[in-house]
């Protein structure tokens, strides 16, 4: 699905669409302006409804709001085109009192027409709301009519609405105002919620309870939602569900193209677990690798660093999708933080060394033919308490003693390429090389790691040390001072 508004182009959309980017970029115009130019266009949009990023005021009844909002049907709407909105609780109140007589009137008219499959009861309502509550929730209360009342769920007291959290407040308010758009759907068109910032004042752990309510209620009405935000939180609540897109915006972008979220974004979105916008991940950017072994190596390097090493290691499947996650990641990065910075690196393999970057992603291969054959720097012999002399010497015992073993001959051929530890073929060896030859019962992709992360710049290695091995590239970018 796509949308042409004024200057503003939004492709692939699906039924819930996430634009992703930082403060300043447009992410706000960019919703303002397309839900205006598309009310100009009824007979293909039924409901529209913008919903502003900085939503002040009181769950409170103020009755000049409403009688405000039902003598000018375009008094809501304009009030929401603006980034602040001090009385957006006090309207969320005034549409709560529609939205029950809404939702009672269809289902008398249902039942009144003896319908089994009526609308839902107006508690079912309140219980969608709740359930995004941990300590309190509304009522109905006999005595004010359509006005609900705060209690804590504990003990049923009354809580003041103006003693209730930011995060309760925004719950409540925006369960309100979605509940109260999902009403007003009409068939046979596209309706659509523009949410600008719902992440506002809410715990990740809010927004990703807000997310399933969103995608519940997207489920159950039959409209679309575009949200503009820069948390990741709620981008990776969307990762499972199948009507799901992003994208990710720069400044000034008037085209945006939505993409769902694959295999590739599951793969990079565990990174994006922090607050959002925080710098949790810029301070630990990511570090695409090609395979398995790879990230045990990095993950082991993070892990016994104590600190030093600030990576989040991330397979790209196979060598051959490594573009695409750079590619990627490129676009992620650059939509979320001022000053990005990741990392991919690659075995050299038959490979040039040399790589060229794909800014803000340093691109790098090592300088030895793969990651096994760290396993034959001086670092690493050392941490098993051997060197190069006592290595070879217990090869040669070792073919010596097994020579009908199934790696022999592979072995012998590392032998008659006399030992070229750094630039050898050792795939098939590996494991052989740490157990009969090194005597160590650590796997290797943990002897390598230990060795890493104990490491500091040198600015000229020694010839077989790790940080040659590693190559000059791969020191200057990851290696610490």
């Amino acid at each position: 699905m796509n949308i042409v508004a004024g200057e503003y182009k939004l492709l692939g959309l699906s039924k819930l669409n996430i634009i992703l980017g930082k403060n300043g970029c447009g992410k706000s115009s960019l919703l303002r302006d397309v839900e205006g130019a598309l009310l100009t266009q009824p007979d293909i949009f039924g409901a529209l409804k913008y919903i502003t990023p900085e939503r002040g005021g009181t769950l409170v009844y103020e009755a000049g709001i409403e009688q405000q909002l039902n003598s000018d049907v375009n008094s809501l709407p304009n009030t929401r085109r603006v980034n602040q909105s001090n009385q957006f609780r006090q309207q969320t109140i005034a549409q709560y009192r529609t939205l029950e007589t809404t939702v009672l009137r269809a289902l008398e008219s249902s039942l009144e027409a003896g319908k089994s499959d009526h609308p839902p009861f107006f508690n079912n309502i309140l219980s969608k709301i709740n359930s995004l509550l941990d300590n309190i929730k509304i009522q109905r209360d006999p005595q004010q009519g359509p006005i609900f009342k705060i209690v804590s769920k504990s003990d049923e007291k009354p809580v003041d609405a103006t003693s209730i959290s930011s995060g309760e407040s925004e719950l409540i308010s925006l369960a309100i105002e979605s509940l109260a758009f999902a009403e007003k759907v009409v068939s046979e068109k596209r309706n659509i919620l523009f949410l600008d910032e719902p992440d506002v004042h809410l715990h990740p752990d809010l927004q990703t309870r807000l997310t399933k309510f969103l995608i519940d209620l997207v489920d159950e009405y039959d409209f679309e939602v575009i949200i503009a935000t820069h948390s990741t939180a709620l981008l990776g609540e969307l990762s499972e569900h199948s009507h799901s897109a992003v994208a990710l915006m720069k400044p000034g972008q008037r085209e945006l193209s939505f993409e769902s979220v694959d295999e590739q974004y599951r793969q990079i979105l565990p990174v994006f677990g922090a607050h959002p916008l925080s710098n949790i991940f810029n301070s630990s950017p990511i570090l695409l690798l090609e395979g398995e072994d790879d990230v045990r190596i990095w993950q082991q390097v993070v892990r016994s660093s104590e600190g030093a090493f600030k990576l989040y290691p991330v397979q790209c499947e196979t060598i051959n999708k490594m573009n695409e996650y750079e590619k990627r990641v490129v676009k992620i990065i650059e939509s979320v933080y001022d000053k990005p910075v990741a990392f991919s690196l690659r075995d050299k393999d038959d490979d040039d060394e040399s790589i060229d970057d794909i800014p803000p992603l340093i691109r790098m291969r090592l300088s030895c033919r793969a990651a096994e054959n760290l396993l034959l720097s001086d670092d690493v012999l050392s941490s098993a308490g051997i060197d190069w002399d006592e290595f070879k010497k217990r090869a040669e015992k070792w073919m010596s003693d097994n020579p009908k073993h199934a790696k022999f001959e592979a072995f012998n051929k590392f032998k008659d390429g006399s030992y070229d530890r750094k630039q050898a073929d050792l795939k098939e060896l590996r494991v052989l090389i740490v157990g009969a030859i090194m005597a160590s019962d650590k796997p290797w992709e943990v002897l390598v790691g230990q060795a890493i992360a104990k490491q500091k710049k040198i600015s000229t290695p020694t010839v077989n040390s790790l940080q040659d091995y590693l190559g000059a590239k791969v020191v200057a970018s990851l290696i610490p001072a």
